[in-house]
């Protein structure tokens, strides 16, 4: 089965977005380098719908192209999905998407997507295993993320930290109850802006 990696960008306080949405400078590392992630330049792993174009610093781009190519799926809330209108159907990695949704794809939208929405996250989880066979599930953190972690199906905890403080707004691990254990990070890049932390959660 592959790695299930919860994650996202996040200030030093550990949030994911204020109040409204917005991402505020959490995204500027996407932009402040001379290299691009993709070969083609135009596609970015951007939560919130953010124009294409980025360019990283050398150590980003090395960190998070290695972490892309091993993405089969992703794992969302209906909320994020709402937001950024499913990425119009085109994930910006991976080839499948699950939104973790009591209702269902909206009528008539992108219909040659492989977009499925489950009820409930130990059965998004289980579609995108289906989905991803021996490839990484990547997890969008927040309160569908913290639940999929809460119920012990993450794998690692994956965090770009960006030294900014939030102060409130939308949780990386949103309402998450108890403590939940995590190993030394076995990857630890700084980047410009940005540093790039991976945990392997204890079990």
């Amino acid at each position: 089965m592959g790695t299930v990696i919860m994650h996202n960008v996040v200030s030093v306080d550990g949030f994911i977005a204020d109040e409204n949405d917005e991402v505020g400078p959490l995204h500027d590392w996407y932009f402040n380098g001379d290299v691009p992630i993709t070969e083609g330049g135009d596609q970015q792993y951007d939560h919130s719908g953010v124009g294409s174009g980025i360019k990283v610093s050398r150590a980003s781009a090395q960190y998070v192209r290695s972490m892309w190519e091993t993405i089969g799926t992703i794992v969302m809330g209906r909320h994020l999905f709402d937001l950024v209108n499913g990425w119009e159907g085109q994930p910006p990695t991976g080839e499948h998407v699950v939104v973790v949704s009591h209702r269902p794809k909206p009528e008539g939208w992108h219909p040659e997507a492989s977009y499925h929405f489950v009820d409930g996250v130990a059965a998004a989880i289980g579609k995108a295993r289906e989905l991803s066979g021996e490839r990484t599930i990547a997890v969008n953190a927040g309160d569908v993320g913290s639940q999929i972690l809460a119920a012990g199906l993450v794998d690692e905890v994956a965090m770009d930290v960006v030294p900014v403080v939030f102060g409130s707004g939308k949780r990386y691990f949103g309402g998450i109850d108890g403590q939940h254990l995590l190993e030394d990070p076995h990857v630890v890049i700084q980047g410009e802006g940005v540093l790039h932390l991976r945990f392997k959660v204890r079990r």
